[in-house]
């Protein structure tokens, strides 16, 4: 008891065996298998509808309202008090353009290009990057490179900006909301399952441990059929 009274609710009191973050995508229905037919609307809508209910945290009007604009390129360090809330940037799921889901609500699927969505798992404290920000490319993970022919990336170049970090906490930081890198598939061959595989470039990421698929890179398949 008395040494559960020298602990912090707000801050852990070790972080030195912290990984560099692990990575996650949404939609994320049934594993990491993303497969439909575009002239059948039944095989796409669930991961439209999961895109939708995932961003209604990041509409425009409830970041505005909730979180504040913040200076691109820079860390937002706040000081005080472990216990003091902290405020939080906005995240506008306008940034995310084609894959927002404003102009186009069916994300791509309805067309063969399908967006998908990139988030770092959350690590309190944690400044990815050494200030840089940290980047995603996407490639295939195995067998004919071709199949992935062109990838769009939001925001920007598919940047992770440092104004959203460090992170500190569920407990103070109650209005955060984790940054995205959106990937649009924009040419991926058709009537094939196409393993692709998302990475984390930067200082300090670790991206290519095999006993762990997702430390700084995710593998998923991408399987459209006409």
């Amino acid at each position: 008891y008395v040494m559960l009274l020298t602990l912090s609710p707000y801050t852990p009191r070790f972080r030195d065996r912290v990984s560099p973050p692990g990575v996650m995508i949404r939609p994320y229905l049934n594993g990491f298998t993303i497969a439909f037919n575009v002239s059948q609307p039944n095989t796409w809508q669930p991961y439209v509808d999961s895109m939708h209910h995932f961003l209604a945290a990041y509409d425009d009007k409830v970041q505005e309202e909730k979180n504040i604009e913040c200076v691109p390129g820079q860390y937002f360090i706040q000081g005080g008090n472990d216990s003091e809330e902290k405020k939080a940037c906005q995240f506008k799921r306008s940034l995310l353009q084609n894959c927002s889901g404003i102009e186009d609500p069916t994300f791509g699927y309805s067309k063969g290009q399908p967006c998908i969505l990139l988030k770092m798992n959350r690590i309190i404290g944690y400044r990815p990057g050494a200030g840089v920000p940290v980047s995603v490319d996407c490639k295939v993970q195995k067998g004919n490179e071709s199949h992935l022919r062109s990838v769009d990336f939001y925001p920007g170049n598919g940047t992770f900006d440092l104004m959203y970090y460090p992170y500190y906490g569920k407990f103070t930081h109650v209005n955060y909301t984790s940054p995205l890198v959106a990937m649009h598939f924009t040419d991926v061959q058709k009537n094939y399952s196409v393993p692709i595989q998302c990475r984390l470039n930067g200082k300090g990421i670790i991206n290519d441990l095999n006993s762990d698929r997702f430390l700084g890179r995710i593998i998923f398949t991408l399987s459209i059929g006409k």
